[in-house]
């Protein structure tokens, strides 16, 4: 019964542990001078693999990536709480009519994805992953969350953020990026394996061609972020 009862305070224990973590790393991600680090990045290092990223404060990524991004990704990006539970409710309703799953992850729930969770599909990640964006979004600044996302987006093979992208697929900056490669970086997102920004195929460039559109008539949508 001892042994029981050690094993089961122990338990509880490595449960608070894990329920506290987030949030001690959260405050301390409140810090602008701290660049956080993905699950993935971590991976990568700890499979002796090396990566690129180059840290850039959001003042300095061009206003059309960011922009594409909150259209292409997120449109209601400044308006929820970090979860869009309209849209996620149109999921489950999909889901339970028998249709195709899609995705209805906001900015925020990809942050604390990449940042405290594993990569891949699971309704248990997913659980967590929603109460873990509130509180995200209830500490963290819409600018600060963005400025996260930016930096630690997987784009490539050991590639991630938007710097070390644009830097490897044109050569330059996410300063300097035009409305049309900040509108191709967006659309390789999702596939960054298989979405070569600097090699689009037609495909690629017809949906490059629809987010560039959307990041022009952004206005209102992206009022949170805005660095001017």
């Amino acid at each position: 019964m001892r042994r029981w009862r050690r094993w089961g305070l122990r338990a509880l224990l490595a449960a608070v542990a894990v329920a506290v973590l987030p949030v001690l790393l959260t405050l301390i991600y409140l810090l602008p001078f701290v660049h956080p680090v993905s699950t993935l990045m971590i991976g990568d290092l700890a499979k002796l693999k090396s990566y690129e990223r180059q840290w850039v404060e959001l003042e300095d990524v061009a206003p059309v990536l960011v922009h594409s991004v909150i259209m292409s990704e997120d449109g209601q990006f400044c308006g929820h709480y970090g979860v869009d539970f309209a849209e996620l409710n149109k999921v489950i309703d999909d889901a339970l009519d028998g249709e195709e799953v899609r995705g209805a992850s906001t900015i925020t729930m990809q942050v604390v994805k990449n940042l405290f969770l594993w990569p891949g599909r699971s309704y248990v990640r997913k659980a967590l992953e929603i109460p873990m964006a509130i509180m995200f979004d209830a500490i963290v600044p819409k600018w600060r969350i963005m400025e996260i996302y930016l930096n630690i987006a997987e784009l490539g093979d050991g590639i991630y953020g938007v710097e070390a992208a644009s830097q490897k697929q044109f050569g330059r900056s996410a300063a300097k990026l035009s409305a049309r490669q900040a509108a191709l970086l967006t659309a390789s997102l999702p596939n960054p394996y298989v979405r070569i920004p600097s090699k689009p195929s037609r495909a690629m460039q017809r949906v490059a061609r629809v987010i560039e559109r959307r990041a022009r008539k952004a206005g209102g949508y992206v009022g949170c972020v805005a660095t001017d």
